[in-house]
């Protein structure tokens, strides 16, 4: 399995239109951050996990020819704003987009791209599946296997998803016992790092750092980073072993 960044920033990107702080203007391409989603790749299968308003760009950049399907965390903008552009893949595979989300999801979808569900046959508009995730039960896509996991963005649902030995959960200030459970033993996990300052639905950086050593997984790695976090490659100087900032493009392997 092969998990790609696509965008490792928080719902306004870096860097910040209009900002000209150091990490707005850094020269490290590091620190230029598309908003938060990843690509899971098998030999059997390629799964993107949101589609963001950089959804476009992030499959060109990545070089994506094929996409099975797409997984929802939950529905704010900067994770469903670029459903629209499955349409290129409609017309090469001549397929709906699988799109797998909850019912408080779909609900958004419908509502933002009323056009794809009101006019289904209208010339060029999207095509897609949707199917229901049920958050209390695994499911599959093509043979591989997502966990969802529970965890709350201040008020909000949202679902964070163990595949095999890899966890991802974005967009969250608080994780339950036993939601954190389904996590153990992941041998790689990513978690939301918004910034150090507390705020009202991320897990600021400390507090991402204190789940991670709790769950006391190998290698973890912090996105949905904004510009108030820090420079790339000063922040990872200062974390524990094992830990790193992600970046666009990077790429974990199992």
């Amino acid at each position: 399995m092969k998990i790609t960044f696509l965008g490792t920033g928080t719902s306004q990107g870096v860097p910040l239109i209009g900002c000209s702080c150091p990490v707005c203007t850094s020269p490290n391409k590091k620190d230029n951050r598309l908003r938060s989603s990843i690509l899971v790749q098998t030999d059997d299968v390629t799964v993107a996990i949101d589609s963001g308003p950089d959804f476009r760009y992030q499959m060109l950049r990545a070089g994506v020819k094929k996409l099975d399907a797409i997984v929802y965390t939950h529905g704010h903008k900067d994770h469903v704003a670029g459903m629209d552009d499955v349409r290129a893949f409609n017309y090469f595979s001549n397929e709906p987009m699988e799109l797998f989300a909850t019912t408080e999801t779909q609900e958004v979808l419908r509502r933002e791209f009323k056009y794809v569900f009101d006019a289904p046959d209208y010339p060029g508009v999207p095509r897609v599946n949707i199917n229901t995730i049920d958050a209390q039960t695994p499911f599959q896509i093509k043979g591989l296997w997502f966990t969802p996991i529970r965890v709350l963005h201040m008020r909000m649902e949202v679902l964070g998803f163990r595949i095999g030995d890899f966890t991802y959960i974005t967009d969250a200030n608080f994780i339950a016992e036993e939601e954190m459970a389904k996590a153990k033993g992941s041998k790689k996990i990513v978690l939301t790092a918004l910034r150090h300052e507390k705020h009202p639905s991320h897990f600021t950086l400390a507090e991402s750092i204190e789940v991670a050593e709790k769950l006391q997984i190998p290698e973890v790695y912090f996105t949905h980073v904004s510009h108030q976090l820090g420079l790339n490659d000063v922040i990872n100087e200062e974390l524990p072993k094992g830990m790193q900032l992600a970046y666009d493009g990077l790429t974990l392997e199992f």
